[in-house]
């Protein structure tokens, strides 16, 4: 469902020229969780901005389903961020004065969704994590994990086959952030029309319970356990 071939990326110029991703390798399949760990610094947000169309590698490919991309400017893959990518945040980016399901609808309407079915699709995604009975719930009204669950609803309202996760417990406390993560694999692990994650975290024991860890380190990746995870990330905040 997504490969990505000798990826590169480096900034600055000169003797001030920092190489972060050095060809980064990574193949997920349909329906697969998969985390993301790494010392801080390490290219983990630089990784996740190229594969959702934010940022432009300089070298390398990436394969979304039937899409090519990866060199190409922000400008030139408007269609990955609107159609193949959702995004989830450790700050949920809600619009206060908007009810959960005005602030799912709006995202969908922006992407040239009509109104009608944005609602629909906005209430079908909210009714898939849990929030059927909180939809006319302003912001405020809502708990941070509730909040999240919208955040989440927003991001696959759109039935994007990817979801790039980057920190998303990290505002939440252990509990809740259990309680999104195996919203996470109910998404992922459904036989109808399954999504895959990328989540990027620095909670081994969250790690620990994706399909799959993956560790950046040294701007390459490689396959990781939680021994290793421990190892390396010693707490540190991103």
């Amino acid at each position: 469902m997504l490969e990505i071939n000798d990826l590169h990326r480096g900034f600055g110029t000169g003797s001030n020229r920092i190489e972060v991703l050095k060809g980064i390798d990574l193949k997920m399949k349909r329906g697969e969780l998969v985390a993301l760990m790494g010392p801080s610094g390490c290219g983990k947000s630089t990784l996740l901005n190229i594969i959702g169309g934010l940022l432009a590698a300089e070298k390398g490919n990436i394969k979304l389903e039937e899409r090519n991309y990866g060199i190409k400017g922000p400008s030139s893959v408007v269609d990955v961020r609107r159609h193949k990518v959702g995004w989830i945040f450790q700050d949920f980016h809600l619009l206060e004065h908007l009810t959960a399901l005005d602030n799912v609808a709006m995202a969908l309407e922006i992407s040239g969704t009509p109104t009608k079915e944005a609602e629909k699709k906005a209430k079908q995604a909210l009714i898939r994590v849990g929030l059927g009975d909180r939809m006319t719930h302003l912001p405020e009204q809502l708990s941070g994990g509730q909040q999240q669950r919208v955040a989440i609803a927003r991001a696959i309202a759109g039935e994007r086959p990817l979801l790039l996760a980057d920190e998303p417990t990290g505002n939440l406390d252990i509990s809740t952030g259990k309680d999104v993560l195996q919203i996470f694999k109910d998404l992922c692990h459904t036989d109808k029309d399954p999504i895959s994650i990328l989540m990027v975290t620095h909670d081994p024991e969250l790690a620990s319970k994706a399909d799959r860890m993956l560790l950046l380190k040294d701007g390459v990746t490689a396959a990781s356990d939680i021994r290793e995870a421990w190892g390396l990330e010693g707490g540190e905040e991103e």
